[in-house]
């Protein structure tokens, strides 16, 4: 389905191409200076948010930006947010914790056929969103794309790109999958800790969350029809040669797995399972291939659920508060440029074969990364409609946008590879 919808301002005809809404936080504005460089000629940009002048602000500090507009929008003022779906093609957003700020950006996008992109790693917010404005979008022609950072796309493009490969080799269809983030350098920011505060919360406070954060197809458009395939852990300790021959040592959970992969399931669902009705997908983190990856793995396990459990509970909670980093803190300059990550997916198609797919870009994966991911996911939304899957609803950076985004990414100086092993 296209972006054109009979109901409110036809997505073309906008005043602006995208807007940053957000601009004035970290990532919001790593993403408009991103923009303000690599952005064609001609692009209608604009930032939004809740202060005019921080807004303004921000924008004298942007070179390229001096004339961009600056539109005020706030998460308790529904009206605001219904103005900046209409004035736009396209709205961005990094403003979270998307549970407690987002759902109302997401209802006036639908309701306006105005496509939007994010960053979150919030299942239950996704899976709110389908639920409630799913069909909304679809009506109207918006696309509603989550998870367009370092969550989600390395895995969902990643999947995406083996995925097609396989298919124009007439191999068959996908079985056991993995996600191995190989290597990976970065800091990590307030507003990804308050994110993680408030899911604890959530979990802690409503057994409905902790059901659709637990399900492995919490994000399905129709879970009753997944397959059975058996446990999908999302914690799992995994053996390297139980991913592909040739790999040494044992890998650790991945701390943003539990939402890469209920993604990367929607994305199959939403394909009508074209990767295959067998396929079964996880992600695990390399922590070297030496004699001592057992315990370093073992290790990184029990951090992960220590820093969960120590937000569970106030008097640890209390404590981390004051050494993790505050919401609108990020980390340094030199951080996000020394920055890195490689991520690599291995398959066995239902013939047999194996495949791996590679994605390794430069930068802090959740910063300088991923500010060009969202930017890019952006401006393939606001000016590559007609090169764009026929789609609308609440969908996947794989489904939404697919090989454009990967040719875009490639252009931007990503490495996305595939080959048959």
């Amino acid at each position: 389905m296209t972006g054109n919808h009979e109901s409110g301002t036809p997505a073309r005809t906008r005043d602006l191409d995208v807007v940053v809404y957000g601009a004035t936080g970290f990532v919001g504005r790593l993403t408009a200076e991103y923009l303000a460089r690599h952005a064609p000629d001609g692009t209608r940009i604009g930032l939004a948010g809740r202060s005019r002048e921080r807004l303004e602000r921000v924008r004298e500090q942007i070179p390229g930006a001096s004339q961009w507009p600056v539109l005020v929008a706030s998460a308790d003022d529904p009206a605001s947010l219904d103005a900046l779906a209409a004035a736009t093609r396209v709205v961005v957003t990094t403003v979270g914790p998307y549970a407690r700020y987002g759902i109302d950006l997401v209802r006036a996008c639908a309701e306006a056929g105005t496509d939007y992109a994010d960053l979150t790693g919030e299942v239950p917010f996704v899976r709110e969103s389908i639920d409630r404005y799913h069909d909304a979008a679809t009506a109207s022609g918006a696309r509603i794309v989550h998870s367009c950072g370092f969550d989600s796309i390395p895995s969902d493009l990643g999947v995406h790109v083996l995925h097609e490969q396989v298919a124009a080799d007439g191999e068959g269809t996908l079985l056991d999958t993995t996600m191995v983030v190989t290597s990976f350098r970065g800091g990590v920011s307030g507003g990804t800790v308050d994110s993680m505060r408030g899911l604890v919360d959530a979990a802690k406070a409503d057994k409905h969350i902790r059901t659709v954060m637990a399900q492995p197809y919490s994000l399905s458009p129709d879970a009753a029809a997944e397959p059975n395939v058996g446990r999908q852990p999302d914690a799992a300790l995994v053996k390297g040669s139980d991913i592909a021959p040739g790999l040494k040592g044992v890998t650790a959970p991945f701390a943003m797995g539990p939402v890469n992969t209920r993604v990367v399931r929607r994305s199959n669902a939403l394909r009508g399972w074209a990767y295959g009705r067998r396929f079964r997908y996880r992600e695990v983190m390399s922590v070297g291939q030496s004699p001592l990856s057992p315990v370093l793995a073992a290790g990184v396990a029990a951090g992960l659920g220590g820093l969960i459990a120590g937000l569970s509970f106030p008097p640890t909670r209390a404590l981390l508060d004051r050494v993790l980093p505050k919401p609108g803190e990020g980390p340094s300059e030199k951080t996000r440029t020394t920055g890195h990550f490689t991520t690599d997916v291995y398959t066995t198609t239902t013939t047999g074969v194996r495949y791996t797919s590679r994605m390794h870009a430069k930068g802090d994966p959740g910063y300088a990364a991923t500010s060009v991911m969202l930017g890019e996911s952006a401006l393939a939304l606001a000016l590559d409609r007609d090169t764009l899957p026929a789609t609308a609803g609440v969908l996947t950076p794989a489904t939404a946008i697919g090989d454009r985004l990967v040719e875009r990414l490639r252009d931007a100086g990503f490495e996305i590879t595939v080959r048959r092993t």
